[in-house]
């Protein structure tokens, strides 16, 4: 379980790019952030993974404090953010293999693994290629599936259905749902509240760094549609 307490952020004094935020994601959670561009959605997502240094509040998985164990704390994740930076001379392999050894991933899971979601993302026969010859999509794919290959417990994406074809759209959705019956959690923000609505047990809806509405996507939603709840919140 990860618990966000009166989380905050700013970039420049008196200005909070995230404001006291406070969010349980529980285990089997598929969680939906959602917010207009600049709510503070990516601000969060960095914070919570220890990319970025928070001003106040508590980041807490399975026990494990951030602030006081971040190594062990982000042994237990993966993070894909919206833009991802990847070394481009290496090939495919290579860099899932990099990002294994990080996590001391053992020989026998990252193989099967490999195998797997290559297999999954139609990725497999890519592998051995250098990943600047890739399109955008066959990047997305990648960092995927490098982010999978260890297996996190808990997945932190900010828009990780970007750049993804329908049917590999698809397969990240069926993966997200193995993972959460499993036991692991999911917390992604997104703009197609379409998806949000179909794939999320849960939704947070943040505003001007504010969390305005979070819980069960149906009592979030209520009678209304997701789009129409969020364009009545956002405005």
């Amino acid at each position: 379980m990860l618990t966000i307490s009166n989380l905050s952020k700013s970039y420049t004094p008196g200005k909070f790019a995230v404001n006291n935020l406070s969010l349980t994601i529980e285990d089997g959670d598929i969680y939906g952030f959602i917010g207009h561009n600049g709510a503070g959605k990516t601000t969060t997502l960095k914070a919570i993974t220890g990319i970025l240094p928070y001003d106040n509040g508590t980041v807490i998985f399975n026990g494990i404090d951030l602030a006081k164990e971040p190594i062990k704390f982000k042994s237990n994740l993966a993070y894909i953010p919206d833009n991802p930076d990847i070394y481009e001379s290496m090939s495919g392999i290579k860099y899932i293999n990099f990002i294994a050894d990080l996590y001391e991933t053992p020989q026998d899971i990252r193989d099967a693994n490999i195998r797997r979601f290559g297999d999954a993302f139609e990725m497999t026969q890519h592998l051995g290629s250098p990943i600047s010859s890739y399109s955008h999509g066959m990047k997305q794919k990648l960092v995927l599936i490098s982010a999978l290959v260890h297996e996190p417990k808990l997945l932190v994406l900010d828009e990780p259905f970007v750049g993804l074809d329908p049917k590999a759209a698809h397969i990240l959705k069926q993966l997200m749902h193995d993972i959460c019956k499993k036991g692991g959690s999911i917390f992604f923000s997104t703009h197609v509240l379409e998806v949000a609505e179909k794939l999320c047990n849960k939704i947070a809806i943040i505003k001007n760094g504010e969390l305005i509405r979070s819980g069960n996507t149906d009592e979030v939603r209520g009678d209304s549609s997701l789009e129409d709840l969020f364009l009545e919140l956002a405005e």
